[in-house]
């Protein structure tokens, strides 16, 4: 029984010492195998990191995920900022830091993500050089558009402080800007006018893409008819959409009343014509127009009108020009014949006849089924630092923040009279017009006017000048990055939305 007994120990030994050895050389070919493929892998990745790196792959990367849902994004970027804007501690949010080459090591030995590693280094060459040339494409405009509700209120919300997303652009990479507008050229220090969001109250602002907004410009004409509120805005609107314009593909021209911008690759316009009273005035000339005894005609405007058809976005406002009198002049006759003797209404009653013939012009020479009309609301000035209680400041000058208790009623001497008139013709026109409504939300940003960072008579205030802002401050135009950039985020959305 003893040699039975042993062959089974000597039999089981062998088949067990069989098994040990295919065992060993198993997790041998395992560990060698896992070798090779992670250092295939981290070739691929040392491939891909210097191929990509020279061209910001991983800011890229960072900011398509950070894009990946925009109402998220939106509502991330509320709360933190609302956080700091209520704090005042710190301006700087909390960035997590973005590290990829870090973070691919430490999904490796998750079996699942490695699998996931393994197929996309197997995916065609073809594709990843596809994906590259791409990126930057994907980087500018990626992503979906999330549209606000038709019925939200756009112009109802708060003003929140976001160093993340803007300004939309940069000052010194803008030279279609004029001296004007210029403030931190022209000697401002603070920079934190440019860093507002506007955020309504019941849905979110679309983020802005030029290219976007380009393809709906495509063989368009988009036009800004007005006051130099209105030329204020189509220079935001120029910068906003030229930085993704190649160098020698677009074009700024001047001729008369009417600035043209041109893009040639979407042979679309940006365009701007000066009619500060929208109908004929004595004050029509766009060079020499600094006259103190303005004088109407309420009911002649085809002279304008002419320069506005076959226009595809129409942008009108007015109402700067009309507020440095109580009551209005209204020619007997006509300028071409000579004319001089005027009449005297007042302000609003002017303004209603102004208004009147304007709708009257678009509803004859507009075709709402090409054409989208919009009107901006009065934009209002900040004279008087007593309206917002600083009893120590004088006008705009050295203002650095927006009025952020935005409940409490405010009065900074809008006439809202001449907003309500606007307000209601637009309302009761058969051609469907677009009341831009930025005057509650711009009577809060006391902070964004070019002050006495702006030019006089064609130049620059001198320093003299710009310590005496009582005399010199500019407290009606805006600097530029700054809040006409908002009011342009308005008319993106609508053509967006509606073209």
């Amino acid at each position: 029984m003893q040699p039975v007994h042993r062959k089974t120990p000597l039999c089981s030994t062998a088949t067990l010492a069989m098994k040990h050895r295919k065992s060993n050389n198993l997790s041998i070919f395992i560990v060698v195998s896992s070798v090779l493929l992670f250092g295939v892998f981290m070739y691929n990745e040392d491939v891909k990191s210097m191929a990509d790196f020279p061209f910001s792959r991983p800011r890229g990367i960072t900011e398509e995920s950070k894009q990946g849902d925009p109402v998220q994004e939106s509502i991330k970027n509320e709360k933190g900022n609302e956080i700091l804007v209520n704090s005042l501690t710190s301006l700087e949010e909390n960035k997590p830091e973005k590290n990829i080459p870090d973070e691919i090591p430490q999904k490796l030995p998750n079996d699942t993500d490695s699998s996931v590693i393994k197929e996309e280094e197997q995916e065609p060459v073809e594709n990843e050089e596809k994906q590259k040339i791409e990126l930057p494409a994907v980087e500018e405009d990626g992503g979906d558009v999330e549209l606000p509700p038709e019925e939200c209120d756009l112009f109802t919300g708060q003003w929140i402080y976001d160093n993340e997303t803007r300004p939309l652009y940069k000052e010194d990479e803008c030279e279609f800007l004029t001296a004007q507008v210029t403030c931190m050229r022209n000697g401002r220090k603070d920079s934190m006018y440019q860093n507002w969001r506007w955020q309504p109250r019941d849905c979110n602002l679309p983020k802005f893409k030029p290219r976007l907004l380009l393809e709906k410009l495509r063989n368009k004409r988009l036009m800004f008819v007005g006051d130099s509120l209105n030329r204020n805005q189509w220079e935001s609107m120029v910068c906003l959409v030229q930085s993704v314009i190649p160098p020698g593909r677009k074009s700024l021209n001047k001729t008369g009343s009417l600035s043209v911008f041109r893009i040639e690759d979407y042979n679309a316009t940006v365009e701007f014509y000066w009619a500060p009273f929208l109908v004929q005035s004595n004050s029509d000339d766009p060079n020499m127009h600094s006259i103190l005894n303005r004088i109407i005609m309420p009911e002649s405007i085809n002279e304008h009108g002419n320069n506005w058809k076959e226009v595809d976005f129409l942008i009108f406002n007015t109402y700067i020009w009309w507020m440095n009198t109580f009551s209005m002049k209204i020619l007997r006759g006509s300028f071409d014949k000579g004319d001089t003797e005027y009449d005297e209404i007042e302000r609003p009653m002017a303004y209603a006849r102004v208004l009147n013939t304007w709708s009257k012009w678009v509803e004859m020479n507009v075709d709402p089924n090409r054409t989208m009309v919009f009107f901006s609301s009065t934009s209002p000035l900040h004279i008087k630092s007593l309206d917002w209680n600083n009893p120590d400041g004088v006008k705009c000058a050295l203002e650095t923040s927006p009025i952020l208790n935005m409940s409490t009623p405010l009065d900074v001497g809008t006439d809202r009279r001449l907003f309500r008139i606007a307000d209601n013709v637009t309302q009761s026109m058969k051609v469907p017009v677009h009341f831009i409504n930025i005057t509650t939300l711009s009577e809060y940003r006391k902070d964004a006017h070019t002050s006495v960072y702006t030019i006089r008579q064609g130049k620059i205030l001198t320093p003299e000048q710009q310590a005496d802002p009582a005399t010199y401050a500019d407290c009606i135009h805006w600097c530029l990055p700054g809040l006409p950039d908002t009011w342009n985020e308005f008319i993106y959305t609508r053509i967006i939305s509606y073209s």
